[in-house]
């Protein structure tokens, strides 16, 4: 605890110990402004004998953090937040979630400004993972992704919008025609009149299309509406909101399809729909509704069936298997060579995964174009790059000894940054850089597990070497466990380390090379040098 604790300080962040209470076991109030210092915190530590983190908000840590407490509260959060805002969010123990976003001037900390909704910044703090409750039950991040991990986005313009627009008794410079306004909300008068009339009739239209309201209401709802502000329908509004809303919830509802069947796939044997739910943020009362449609037709399709006596227990169904020749094969070896020379402690067989979790700007890039240098003429390799252009690529490539031309003759390069498994060669080399996993508030990362499956799916006599992003201070890559489950080689690599973290196949079946690892310099991004050659053999580095 001690050490995640300095860790948050030493980016920025102001800790103070907290108690199982969630209540602060010191004066803190002076640290809004004062910064803590690493040895105040290691007296807290020792005082209180491995306290809860708490982190204060607002100015002093840069940060402002929405708290829910409801799974309504948060769904309506989450409403605001665009899909390509990627922002730290915690779980609580009571089920709750904390929104991080970097400060903002102009509001101060205040509980319930919406129902189940607190805000937490100037004035305020906030209880950090790995925290837990008297109970045993702990803060957690999602997505493996933490404030040590990245920086909180900006508040967006819409949520932004929202907590100004029906949370502006916070909102600096209140006037008395705001109190009368706020009065009027909370008299249920006067709640129109002063929302942004075009997200208003959007909501309204977007409600009512997840209740299944028919269309011919929501339109004479929309124009009463814009009736009572005084202004005549335009039909094209009215029909743009509702088209709007339409669209929304056909792509939520089809979204939220294709992630339960990939969860499900990924599921070996047995499941639970309370699992799904947990993994993919299913909260709403309408996700729910669409979730049960979902798996109904997944067992009408004979791919699940229910598992034992108890509700929403399933089991998948294969279906098929393919005969295993044990008699008619022998092991062969792909004799791939590595850098680091890691092909001494791990053999690589046909079909196999290996995946390449990297840091950014670590050498995942490096590492795999020294895998293709040491394999030319030896293997057919597929070079599938998602971020280097033409130009780019020819830079990289110029580091190495050879001509460009060598290059041009004996890989594959390809540009492609989506759907790998399309354009596998299944008997072939294949080099993913970099496998881009997408995730909204708390619900995508899991794919990662089931483009690797798809991956592993094509491959026949071939092998597919696929790099991740990897969060910093992890072994685990972007996906966590569903990253690891189809690789027979994971190599972890963080700025001047790389370390085995799990080696399947061993090359001597008495050394085992899991946690292996090695560190080195990386000189102009393209030759790896070994700091040390005892590195080699340890295990603690």
């Amino acid at each position: 605890m001690l050490e995640t604790a300095k860790k948050y300080l030493d980016l920025g962040y102001n800790v103070i110990p907290i108690g199982k209470d969630k209540k602060s076991l010191v004066k803190w109030e002076p640290y809004q402004k004062e910064k803590v210092t690493s040895k105040q915190l290691e007296e807290w530590f020792k005082q209180f004998k491995q306290p809860n983190i708490g982190i204060v908000t607002g100015s002093i840590s840069n940060l402002f953090v929405i708290d829910t407490d409801t799974p309504e509260a948060t769904q309506k959060i989450q409403d605001y937040i665009p899909e390509n805002i990627i922002t730290p969010i915690q779980s609580t123990p009571r089920e709750g979630r904390h929104f991080f976003f970097k400060h903002i001037e102009g509001f101060s900390n205040r509980a319930r400004v919406l129902p189940g909704v607190d805000i937490r910044t100037q004035g305020g703090y906030i209880v950090v993972s790995p925290s837990q409750n008297g109970e045993g039950k702990h803060w957690q991040w999602l997505d493996g992704l933490s404030l040590l991990d990245i920086s909180p986005a900006p508040l967006p313009d819409a949520l932004l919008s929202f907590i100004k627009e029906f949370a502006f008794v916070l909102y600096k410079g209140i006037t008395e025609k705001a109190e009368e306004r706020y009065k009027a909300l909370q008299n249920g008068k006067g709640f129109f009149e002063y929302g942004v009339r075009d997200e208003t009739l959007f909501h309204i239209a977007n409600a009512m299309v997840k209740n299944r309201c028919d269309g011919g209401l929501i339109w004479e709802v929309l124009e009463r509406l814009i009736l009572s502000w005084g202004e005549n329908p335009d039909p094209k509004w009215i029909e743009a909101k509702i088209k709007s809303a339409l669209n929304r919830a056909e792509r939520k509802e089809r979204n939220l399809s294709q992630e339960i069947e990939q969860w499900v796939a990924l599921q070996d044997r047995y499941f639970s729909v309370t699992n799904c739910y947990n993994e993919l943020f299913i909260v709403t009362k309408e996700d729910k509704n669409c979730a049960r449609q979902v798996f109904f037709r997944l067992k009408g399709d004979e791919i699940i069936e229910k598992y034992g006596d108890r509700e929403g227990f399933y089991r998948t169904v294969e279906k098929g298997a393919d005969e295993i020749d044990f008699m008619g094969t022998e092991e062969k070896v792909i004799g791939i060579h590595w850098p680091f020379e890691i092909e001494k402690w791990v053999k690589i067989l046909p079909k196999n995964i290996i995946v390449v979790a990297g840091e950014s700007n670590a050498g995942k890039t490096a590492f795999l174009l020294n895998t293709c240098w040491l394999n030319m003429g030896r293997f057919k390799i597929n070079y599938f790059s998602s971020e280097m252009g033409a130009m780019e690529l020819r830079a990289r490539l110029q580091k190495f000894e050879g001509n460009l031309k060598h290059w041009k003759e004996n890989i594959n390069f390809r540009e492609r940054s989506s759907n790998f498994a399309d354009i596998i060669k299944p008997n072939e080399v294949n080099i993913v850089d970099f496998l881009e996993v997408t995730g909204g508030p708390g619900n995508e990362f899991f794919l990662v597990g089931g483009m690797i499956k798809q991956i592993y799916d094509r491959l026949k006599k071939g092998i597919a070497i696929i790099a991740i992003q990897k969060p910093k201070g992890r072994d685990l890559g972007l996906g966590n466990e569903r990253s690891i489950e189809k690789a027979r080689l994971y190599l972890s690599i963080e700025h001047g380390k790389i370390k085995i973290i799990k080696g399947k196949n061993w090359t001597n079946s008495e050394i085992n090379p899991n946690g292996m690892g090695w560190k080195f310099k990386l000189v102009q991004g393209a030759k790896f040098i070994i700091v040390s050659e005892e590195e080699r053999q340890r295990k603690d580095w």
